[in-house]
């Protein structure tokens, strides 16, 4: 295929692994590094929210955040992400990935540092102004799913642009396991400096005025990473494939690649107008990639499902099983310091370890391998967590659970969680990559919103009298394992749908190759 290609192109498929690569990697992955920082690190202080804005005297438990503001400030920054996903998707191939990209570095920035501000003393002016700016937040986030995958897809090698666009998104993990480690180090020093009692000895003074911030300063911090990338993200030039294939300058992009690989490239000017320049609504897309997107949808929507309904819940079942205390034995920033000790023994033991996984073995065993064995690990775990769970409740088999628990989120990691961003960065046109990685993202949090919104209620104990304060009574987190075992289940078999890229060119995948061999076959023959 490589004698119908670019020789632009084809020089950026045979490169050698050089260091623009990993400064791709580091440039693009300090945004997921942000990204998730900032999406899960709230996860990590909306108990602490609770004792400071929702308070009730005299209860013998602390406050906790009404299911309907609970649900907001969890969900809504998914929310935001949703949409950036769409619209920043579509504008990375309208404008180009390099001019929408630093747009997005600096919303998520703005709107990380405003989210902590939060003006107000009053709980729902403070819950509102949080709400607003994590939307916006989000917001940015989301095009920075499109925009990374795409850029470090074309920036790639064939033969490791799988293992690139991995470690790019491995920065999650990274992200994760910094917002725990650091809400450690803050919950640990205001403890010391502010010693409290615990709420059943003095509930008033269980959470001290200086705890307001403690979840400040860590919804603030994520910022701090992705400033440290704005100028090197403005200086990256547009990828070769944009400048070619979608804005038609050849020249140009054969003079910025000759820049980032130190070789000489010689600058073509062949029509690269292709036979049909189809659209995303078109007959044409539905026949060439019509399966395709509906896979990578599909898969995506059902693995966010499981993996953010478990993030957003894990404090429950660590609280379920032990690890973490009632609630009314600790202080505010003490209950901190327990759900972030455990996020990050996770993310530590489970969550990095699969992430790297699948950047050291994805262009050996290839992309539908991976993801197959993660689909039907998870579903394995999940079952074995469900159908015994009372036995894992008991005090004796605390351990076994958590090594269970780990495992599953090891094969999302090292498997779909990995795969299903990837993917769609290789397998459609470069007029339209950004797009539809967008919508297979889009989708993706749509399954996210299920799960965070959803699971907040579903997993609440069967008996009213026994679910947290203001929600109805759920199907218990036995009955929501089981759930997520079957959602896992799907992802398995819409995993059929979405074709290996493992060391082919990204033209070979979309047929770009061939539509311009032929274009070329068409102007000979007239």
């Amino acid at each position: 295929m490589a004698g119908d290609q670019l020789k632009v192109l084809n020089a950026l498929d045979v490169a050698k692994t050089q260091w623009y690569h990993f400064t791709a990697i580091i440039i693009a992955g300090m945004g997921f590094f942000t990204d998730a920082y900032d999406l899960f690190c709230i996860s990590l202080v909306t108990k602490l929210l609770g004792r400071i804005y929702y308070h009730v005297d005299g209860s013998k438990k602390p406050g906790t955040l009404p299911p309907n503001v609970s649900a907001a400030v969890n969900g809504v920054a998914l929310c935001g992400t949703l949409a950036g996903q769409l619209f920043f998707g579509w504008l990375g191939d309208k404008l180009g990935r390099k001019r929408v990209y630093g747009l997005t570095l600096m919303l998520m920035c703005l709107s990380s540092i405003a989210s902590g501000l939060s003006f107000g003393k009053e709980p729902k002016t403070v819950m509102a102004t949080l709400c607003f700016f994590r939307f916006w937040l989000g917001f940015g986030i989301g095009g920075d799913y499109p925009l990374s995958a795409t850029i470090m897809s074309e920036y790639a090698n064939k033969k490791t642009r799988g293992a690139f666009i991995a470690a790019v998104f491995a920065m999650q993990g990274f992200g994760i396991l910094a917002g725990g480690i650091f809400a450690i180090i803050i919950s640990s020093a205001f403890n010391a400096r502010f010693n409290a009692p615990a709420y059943e000895v003095d509930p008033i003074a269980s959470t001290p005025p200086q705890a307001d911030y403690v979840w400040r300063i860590i919804l603030m911090v994520g910022a701090i990473p992705a400033l440290l990338t704005f100028y090197s993200r403005m200086k990256m030039p547009e990828t070769a494939r944009y400048t070619a294939l979608v804005a038609k300058n050849t020249k140009q992009a054969a003079a910025d690649m000759s820049k980032v690989l130190n070789v000489d490239i010689e600058a073509e000017q062949p029509n690269v107008e292709q036979k049909k320049s189809y659209g995303l609504f078109s007959k044409e897309f539905l026949r060439r990639h019509g399966l395709h997107l509906l896979g990578t949808t599909s898969t995506w929507f059902l693995l966010d499902i499981a993996f953010y309904s478990q993030n957003l819940f894990q404090k429950d079942i660590f609280s379920a099983i032990g690890w973490i205390p009632p609630a009314k034995t600790m202080n505010a920033t003490q209950e901190v310091f327990r759900i972030a000790r455990a996020q990050t023994l996770i993310a530590l033991c489970s969550t990095v370890p699969g992430y790297w996984f699948t950047v050291a073995l994805i262009d050996r065993i290839g992309r539908f391998a991976i993801q197959i064995l993660g689909f039907f690990m998870m579903t394995v775990f999940m079952f074995a967590l469900a159908f015994p769970y009372n036995h894992w409740t008991h005090p004796d088999h605390r351990i076994g659970f958590v090594v269970l628990y780990s495992l599953t989120f090891f094969f999302a990691n090292f498997g779909p969680n990995a795969t299903t961003f990837v993917v769609p960065a290789e397998i459609f046109p470069a007029r339209l990559r950004s797009t539809c990685h967008g919508i297979s993202a889009a989708s993706g949090k749509l399954g996210a919103i299920i799960g965070a919104f959803g699971f907040l209620y579903l997993a609440q104990n069967q008996d009213k009298a026994k679910a947290d304060a203001g929600y109805p009574a759920g199907i218990g987190v036995k009955n929501s394992l089981i759930v997520l075992g079957v959602v896992n289940f799907l992802g398995l078999m819409f995993t059929f749908l979405v074709p290996e890229s493992k060391g082919k060119s990204l033209e070979e995948m979309t047929g770009e190759n061939e539509d311009m061999a032929e274009t070329e076959m068409d102007r000979s023959a007239s």
